[in-house]
């Protein structure tokens, strides 16, 4: 029996997670979904609508808190669900997993890893993110929750645009490029968004494919190898990238340094030990691996003429060998890191000590 694939879907509070899931669920995508909810409060979904609406098994758990009690109640409910669908009681192709506003999606997520009996029944898909435009730059500024469900995204979905004056928009697209040069970002209106940018984005995949900007790419050339020079980035283009609450708060321009999500890669064209890497990844990932968002490479390694591949999330790291470098093909070592407050230099250093 194939992998069910599964997608984790998060954002603020109020950003339209709802409406985005209403829409997914009555498109005529022919996808038969099965959705695990675990909102709570004002924001729980009209269960009515939804199952009249649309011919769909709904999940509510509505245990209150989910910070420390997702877990187990997931691992539960996406069980219950593979096995209802094994004896043919429950018809469905995939699993949307709504959390709240509130939630960390990396335990959400470790879950398709850890659990083996889980793991050998679902196939994680990818996190999607929402973020609410009208009240992005205070719930960025003010909530820890916000900034960690940008840095996991791998695509990320933007709301109320409509109500926000451009230049707005724009220092908030920059603001999240910074966090996460990852995640693709697109406007929605009320939720209208294509199915294909909503399923099999194979975020988790192990694949050779790293997206980083290559603007994010650019800007970023000038300082990698001035290690320890954390000054504010040039602006390539113009200087209104002061976001609009920072602006208030009157100091313009080091603006997404406040931000304690960030990103940073680490680019050499030099090959890496493999014995060397293998320890040093191991050694950060036991020592920040709580606050390692997402992480992912493509590596030149000693010894091997394939790409080798690596991701993680938080602590649980994975690699494999990828095809083989194509001939002419510059053989670089890329990696992007997105983490909260990860100390730049000692992961850029030790990965250059790394190199053959």
């Amino acid at each position: 029996m194939s992998l069910i694939p599964a997608t984790i879907l998060t954002g603020f509070l109020g950003s339209g997670k709802t409406t985005l899931l209403k829409r997914v669920l009555s498109e005529a995508h022919g996808y038969k979904i099965a959705v695990i909810e675990n909102e709570f409060g004002e924001e729980n979904i009209d269960n009515e609508i939804l199952v009249s609406d649309v011919k769909e098994q709904i999940i509510q758990m509505s245990n209150g808190c989910v910070c420390c009690t997702i877990r187990e109640d997931l691992r539960t409910t996406l069980k219950d669900l593979a096995e209802k669908k094994r004896k043919g009681e429950l018809d469905f192709d995939r699993v949307v997993i709504e959390t709240t506003g509130i939630a960390d999606p990396g335990p959400v997520a470790q879950t398709f890893f850890m659990d083996e009996e889980i793991a050998e029944q679902y196939l994680l898909d990818s996190v999607l993110t929402l973020v609410d435009a009208k009240h992005a730059a205070n719930q960025l500024n003010d909530r820890q929750e916000a900034r960690r469900q940008v840095g996991f995204a791998d695509q990320i979905f933007i709301s109320k645009t409509d109500l926000v004056a451009k230049n707005e928009v724009d220092a908030l697209m920059h603001r999240l490029k910074h966090m996460n040069p990852r995640a693709p970002q697109q406007a929605v209106h009320f939720g209208e968004v294509a199915i294909k940018d909503v399923f099999d984005l194979r975020g988790f995949n192990l694949n050779s494919k790293l997206d980083i900007d290559p603007d994010f790419l650019k800007e970023e050339d000038h300082h990698d190898h001035a290690h320890g020079h954390d000054h504010a980035h040039d602006h390539a283009h113009g200087e209104h990238c002061d976001h609009p609450s920072h602006a208030q708060e009157g100091h313009g321009h080091h603006h997404h340094h406040d931000d304690d999500v960030k990103s940073f890669v680490f680019r050499s064209d030099k090959a890496f030990d493999p014995a060397k890497l293998e320890d040093f990844l191991g050694a950060v990932v036991n020592i920040y691996g709580p606050r390692m968002l997402r992480y992912k490479g493509v590596l030149n390694m000693k010894g091997t003429e394939r790409k080798v591949i690596f991701q993680g999330v938080h602590q649980l790291m994975g690699s494999d060998l990828g095809p083989v470098w194509a001939e002419g093909e510059p053989r670089t070592n890329k990696m992007v890191f997105i983490g909260i407050d990860l100390p730049k230099d000692i992961f850029l250093q030790g990965l250059e000590q790394c190199l053959a």
